[in-house]
């Protein structure tokens, strides 16, 4: 069982940053496959980022080059740093984890991911 606990959300004006936090207990994270996905009022979950043992990060196309999916071992945490924000990134950030390797195809799939955070909001404004 992996508990796993965002943080970080806040509301924020365009071009701003923020850092989420994803900790996890009772399991190494370093051994975990951790993405963050966000779901936005009226929209479905869609896939943010991914960080896996022993792979690059990998990023969907709309945060590329503005988001940094990073691991803290001494931590026990995976973080989302995010750059540049723009409105279109408001939504409920949710941390799901495998114990499980995810591979690439499948690691945007909400159900490649047994466990899953209770959700951090982040609000964008013009």
């Amino acid at each position: 069982q992996v508990h796993l606990v965002e943080s970080g959300g806040r509301a924020v004006e365009s071009g701003g940053s923020l850092r989420l936090s994803c900790a996890a207990s009772d399991r190494t994270i370093s051994s975990l496959s951790v993405s963050w996905f966000r779901q936005a009022p009226g929209k479905e979950r869609e896939f943010v980022s991914g960080i896996r043992p022993f792979a690059s990060p990998i990023y969907a196309n709309a945060v590329k080059g503005r988001f940094t999916i990073t691991r803290d071992r001494a931590e026990n945490t995976v973080y989302l740093q995010m750059d540049r924000l723009k409105p279109d990134d408001t939504a409920t950030y949710y941390c799901a984890a495998s114990s499980s390797r995810v591979i690439n195809s499948n690691i945007g799939t909400q159900s490649a991911y047994a466990y899953w955070g209770q959700g951090t909001q982040v609000t964008v404004s013009n």
